[in-house]
């Protein structure tokens, strides 16, 4: 019986591996590579369900209309007159309403329900990382927001998340490295975070000791074929046979879909992270992961690190660094931190390509058309998160013949992506 083949080595592509594995599957995975130089290393970290609202939300239209204008906003969209990019565009604004945030949460939430048991299985099976149990803290500077974003999480609460509105003088005694400006916020202590390359590199070392065929520096050419069925992928490295195939390529994901002839519509969206290592000396250290609201950017602290991750670039595949995109996130972290360094040049600067659908919901499924072609990508700021859930639900999948209920609102056929290869 051929394997199953995995495109793509990061962390979604990974726990998909190790559910198959698991489950008594021979499975090699391909990547393109460079390893060490992708999403998957370089992110937040951050395990966090409470998190699971979609990106387009009620008023994001509005607000993005005038980021659009600040290449130092939260949220930049570099004009393209690509016509797929402005369908994507024009998609995601539509969605940008509380009806389909609302049924976008609930469901992003529903398949979240096993993350930690699912985190603590990976540990189990002698997956080594680096981890934290320090929950998360939201900062605020706008009473405003910090109300109405607290009004918000009534969805949450019935997946066990809810939280006490915390004033300014309760968020200094929580992290005493918060300055004046901060005016409130709330914390879910039940969160988690990782150092994300660990968690890459322990499940690299789990599958190789398990005899998951793991190849790097290939990259796949073709998909052969036939009524619905994929036999082989052609790859810089020769033919590669298939019983199935599952594409986990994060941003790349359309480009190796298109070799089947399906449409999926991922934008990368760019995301800046500033490494500081050894964090700075502060009056007070940092205690735990800050989600500093109005900039939209993550503070986590690791070991020997503290690392800042933020900004959304809506510009392509390019690795270009805007140095006003990187200073504008050490600016929010002096904004909010006490003693915080405004000059980003004390730290190491990175970007990565977050994989956005324009519903903000990963695709995770049977590609349309095909029986044993799968995709799962898509996840934007929960890759992290959601990687176990993910493997778990397409491992489940492949071996049954049956979609879990828990990932049919991330079908792939929802974009009609499916057409007649040339």
């Amino acid at each position: 019986m051929e394997p199953i083949v995995v495109v793509g080595g990061g962390v979604i592509g990974l726990c998909v591996a190790h559910a198959l594995h698991r489950r008594g599957c021979a499975v090699t995975v391909v990547d393109a590579g460079p390893a060490r130089a992708a999403a998957s290393h370089g992110n937040a970290g951050w395990i966090v369900p409470s998190l699971s609202g979609p990106v387009p939300a009620p008023g994001l239209a509005r607000v993005s209309a005038r980021w659009m204008l600040r290449p130092d906003s939260p949220l930049y969209v570099r004009p393209r007159a690509n016509p797929g990019f402005l369908r994507w565009l024009v998609a995601f604004w539509r969605r940008c309403n509380a009806r389909d945030h609302l049924a976008g949460l609930e469901a992003t939430a529903a398949l979240n329900r096993r993350t930690m048991s699912l985190f603590d299985a990976l540990r189990a099976d002698g997956v080594a990382f680096e981890e934290h149990r320090d929950g998360l803290a939201f900062v605020y500077h706008s009473r405003h927001e910090l109300a109405r974003d607290h009004a918000a999480l009534a969805p949450l609460r019935p997946f066990g998340y809810d939280a006490p509105l915390l004033d300014a003088q309760a968020m200094r005694e929580l992290e005493p490295a918060l300055t004046r400006a901060v005016v409130g916020g709330y914390r879910f202590p039940q969160e988690r975070h990782v150092r994300p390359d660990s968690l890459v590199t322990g499940l690299e070392a789990r599958l190789r000791r398990g005899g998951v065929d793991l190849r790097t520096g290939v990259a796949v050419t073709g998909i052969e074929h036939r009524d619905g069925r994929v036999s082989a992928l052609a790859t810089t490295a020769g033919r590669v046979a298939a019983e199935a195939v599952v594409v986990c390529a994060g941003a790349w994901t359309p480009a190796v879909m298109r070799l089947a002839g399906v449409r999926v519509p991922i934008e990368a969206g760019k995301g800046y992270g500033l490494d500081y290592a050894p964090p700075p000396a502060l009056p007070d250290p940092i205690r735990a992961p800050l989600y500093l609201h109005e900039a939209r950017v993550a503070v986590t602290p690791l070991a020997g690190l503290v690392r800042l991750a933020g900004t959304m670039e809506l510009a392509g595949l390019n690795g270009r660094i805007a140095p006003r995109r990187a200073a504008a996130i050490a600016a929010a972290g002096a904004a909010s931190v006490r003693g915080w360094p405004t000059d980003p040049s004390r730290a190491t600067v990175w970007v990565g390509f977050r994989p956005m659908t324009p519903d903000g919901l990963p695709v995770i499924g049977l590609a349309p058309g095909f029986g044993n072609l799968a995709v799962a990508g898509g996840h934007a700021m929960l890759g992290v998160t959601l990687a176990p859930a993910t493997g778990e639900a397409i491992a489940a999948l492949l071996t049954t013949g049956r979609a879990p209920d828990v990932i049919l609102p991330f079908d792939p056929g929802r974009f009609g992506g499916h057409r007649r290869a040339r």
